[in-house]
């Protein structure tokens, strides 16, 4: 069955043009031009990874994703104007799992749809529980819990705390990580990682700026240590 990819965009053109180059490459296409209508069409479609705008009318990008990431963990990609990378950070603290520049080639535009879903495919592929502290790992079900409370974690969030956890005290380069990441699709650079590991402890910290699990080890990267 073929993967079903959503493309919000307000331009028509974008649209037409992404639809037919993904339809050639063996996806469903389903669009929408706003955030609103975006989340109709996500709502009754399912897609498995959507490609996202960010400005747009009636609820831009930010909105839909901050509205989105409360029912649905479906793969995001941005699509922004190089002028307007700065928030395409926005959307990775909002959720988003990759970002893509205009002006993109075709090809890196589907490599990187291929590897998001890669990635996501892939969590649910190890059969491990991992515990450190009060936070469970449960790569076999992909949940994750504090305080047997669940935690909702993006495909990179829950890889890339899968990484530290199985090595609790290990320091991580920042390059480690990504390497680490490359093999289960992850295409952002490092500066892309420190947002991914901000994310990661607003949501697994009690206090994201004294955190107990994630250490900073200046001029170096980051281990997972038990509190």
């Amino acid at each position: 069955m073929s993967n079903v990819i959503l493309v919000v965009d307000d331009k028509s053109s974008v649209r037409q043009l992404l639809g037919e180059y993904l339809t050639k490459q063996g996806y469903k296409v389903v669009t929408a031009d706003n955030g609103q209508d975006a989340l109709y069409v996500a709502r009754h479609e399912l897609p498995d990874l959507i490609l996202l705008d960010i400005m747009m009318p009636k609820m831009d990008g930010y909105q839909f994703l901050r509205q989105f990431r409360q029912e649905r963990r479906t793969p995001i990609i941005i699509i922004t104007a190089r002028e307007e990378e700065t928030d395409a950070v926005l959307g990775l603290e909002l959720g988003a799992d990759d970002y893509v520049i205009k002006p993109f080639r075709m090809r890196e535009l589907v490599a990187r749809i291929r590897a998001v879903i890669r990635r996501v495919d892939n969590t649910s592929t190890p059969s491990e529980l991992l515990r450190v502290g009060e936070i469970t790992l449960d790569q076999t079900a992909h949940k994750v819990s504090v305080k047997e409370m669940p935690v909702s974690l993006t495909p990179i969030e829950f890889n890339l705390l899968a990484i530290l956890m199985h090595s609790p005290g290990q320091v991580f380069t920042r390059t480690q990580l990504v390497e680490h990441l490359l093999d289960s699709g992850f295409t952002g650079l490092e500066q892309t990682l420190n947002v991914h590991i901000r994310n990661l402890r607003k949501k697994i910290e009690i206090d994201e700026s004294i955190p107990q699990y994630i250490e900073t080890v200046f001029g170096v990267g980051y281990r997972f240590q038990r509190p």
